[in-house]
């Protein structure tokens, strides 16, 4: 890159009483090169419209503006050096370092384009998982920068050698003072990696007032839509020292009543709970190869109690409760049919007569 430079600056080598002159130069190379580019592309992208894959349209995307903002760049970089060495006294000697810092954007700002397409790329297919998509971006991005940035400081005569080992000594300081940052971000590297929970999902905690679904999972915190639909923004820290419950990757849900028949209908017990145990078994949203319980459970202070014990196929929360009032309805008219009634809280008062004397 440095003889690439020095030959560019010697070709650029203008007499001084014709700096207009090269400007215009320049600035007229500098749109010939804008216009073969602007070709090149169009050309580049019919192309890639023929093919099946989609990298080639994403790389194609990705390098256009860059080398667009390289192509008018570059060479204003020559005209500021003919104005500063022939209209002012200023020195031109820190050029070349902006010359690099152009090309290692570009090349920065094309990285990170290519970047955002793949992953939008990726998390249009449904069977990858939109965290880990998130998640390998944003480290692929971070790895790119921190490239772009230690290039950066080599090209301006920087030594890396000396600032890794003042890194060594600073970087116990600055971890003293941003414990609270570095311990949420490994946080959210172990939600990344441990995948506790996703994007969508429904999370809720035993030990803290957390519930509802992650809308975004951060290097910081992870945002939280309660289902009162506000949010609530959590320090990545806080899930290596909670327990965090998943309904979302629940296989069913579980209905579970305790229903109450009059003591007068005793008689009639039996076989109501073999027909409401019929009725579960052919029902269609009900799983029957998980635990199915009906069952006469006890004598209640005021009624006989069954107990109803299943789970549903679905675990959609709107499915869930369209099946358990479907079943509560059957379990009712079966009970109905069997000239049985459900029992409602009472009470019988004994009262003693005194004899008269």
């Amino acid at each position: 890159m440095t003889r690439f430079l020095d030959w560019w600056n010697t070709f650029l080598e203008f007499k001084d009483h014709d700096w207009a002159q090269n400007i215009i130069v320049i600035t007229l190379f500098s749109a010939f090169l804008w216009l073969s580019w602007r070709i090149i592309i169009k050309r580049l992208h019919h192309i890639a419209a023929k093919t099946q894959l989609p990298w080639d349209d994403a790389v194609i995307t990705a390098i256009s503006a860059p080398v667009t903002l390289v192509i008018w760049l570059w060479p204003a970089t020559a005209s500021l050096k003919i104005l500063l060495s022939t209209q002012t006294h200023f020195s031109s000697t820190w050029l070349p370092e902006l010359q690099v810092f152009i090309l290692i954007w570009g090349f920065i700002w094309s990285a990170l384009r290519l970047t955002s397409l793949i992953e939008k790329q990726f998390l249009t297919n449904p069977k990858h998982d939109e965290t880990t998509v998130l998640a390998l971006g944003k480290v692929i991005r971070l790895i790119f920068i921190t490239l772009g940035v230690l290039s950066l400081m080599q090209g301006v005569g920087l030594s890396l050698s000396g600032l890794l080992t003042f890194g060594g000594v600073g970087g116990l300081v600055v971890g003293l003072a941003a414990k609270d940052l570095l311990s949420n971000f490994f946080g959210g590297m172990m939600i990344y990696f441990d995948r506790p929970f996703k994007v969508g999902d429904w999370i809720r905690s035993p030990d803290r007032s957390l519930e509802g679904t992650v809308e975004r999972i951060g290097w910081r915190m992870t945002v939280i839509r309660t289902f009162d639909k506000r949010p609530l923004y959590v320090p990545n820290s806080v899930f290596s020292n909670i327990v965090v419950e998943n309904p979302s990757r629940m296989l069913n849900r579980r209905i579970k009543e305790d229903i109450g028949i009059r003591y007068d209908d005793i008689h009639s017990i039996e076989r109501i709970v073999d027909e409401i145990k019929t009725m579960l078994q052919e029902h269609n949203d009900i799983d029957s190869n998980q635990t199915l319980i009906v069952n006469f459970n006890g004598f209640g202070p005021s009624s006989l109690d069954l107990l109803v014990y299943t789970f549903t196929k679905t675990v959609n929360w709107i499915e869930y409760h369209k099946v358990k009032q479907d079943v509560l309805i059957k379990i009712g008219d079966i009970i109905a049919q069997n000239n049985a009634e459900i029992a409602f809280p009472t009470q019988t008062l004994k009262v003693e007569q005194i004899p008269s004397e």
